[in-house]
């Protein structure tokens, strides 16, 4: 007599965790979870995946928008300066996560279209930073308004405390990043 294939429930033995029920296999579909917080974390890979990967398309569709020909990466570097700026580029290589070499090119770029302008750092006279000039600022912010304005359309049957919470939540999520992307760094 052979031993009928696992489809019942196994423990989690991970120590100082409570027992956790994992559906091994449901109906040929292996992996399948009935843990409520496992799956509150496969849901959130699951939509997070998503929306960074639609987030890529937009990127690249604004990019072109302040100027054609413009990535998305190009895009999300000329935000970070008029929102933080002005910066060294240094600061956007840990902030971006991106490798100096790639920050250095479209930095380059973008004061080659008058979008971002180079001043010498007041606190270290060999130091150049970044911000985005008169120019970049004022494409950017007609961008922005447009986002805006699809943002509360889309969002439009959303109760404002609702929209309030998810900024707050991404915001908390962001931060975690930033708070890995500076350990990755000191590596």
């Amino acid at each position: 007599m052979t031993a009928a294939p696992d489809r019942g429930f196994e423990a989690d033995d991970r120590p100082n965790s409570s027992r956790r029920s994992v559906r091994t296999d449901v109906d040929g579909v292996p992996g399948c979870v009935t843990d409520p917080e496992l799956a509150a974390f496969a849901a959130l890979e699951r939509e997070v995946t998503l929306l960074l990967r639609r987030s890529r398309t937009v990127q690249g569709r604004l990019g072109g928008q302040v100027h054609g020909g413009l990535d998305g990466a190009v895009y999300a570097l000329l935000l970070l300066l008029d929102d933080a700026g002005p910066l060294r580029a240094a600061d956007l290589v840990v902030r971006l996560g991106m490798d100096k070499s790639a920050v250095s090119r479209q930095v380059a770029s973008l004061v080659e279209l008058g979008l971002v302008e180079r001043t010498v750092d007041q606190e270290d006279g060999r130091a150049q930073v970044l911000s985005t000039s008169a120019e970049g600022h004022r494409r950017l912010s007609r961008i922005r308004a447009a986002r805006r304005a699809r943002w509360e359309a889309d969002l439009s049957g959303w109760e404002v405390e609702d929209v309030a919470a998810l900024a707050a939540l991404l915001e908390r999520l962001n931060q975690l990043g930033a708070v890995h992307e500076v350990e990755s760094a000191a590596r």
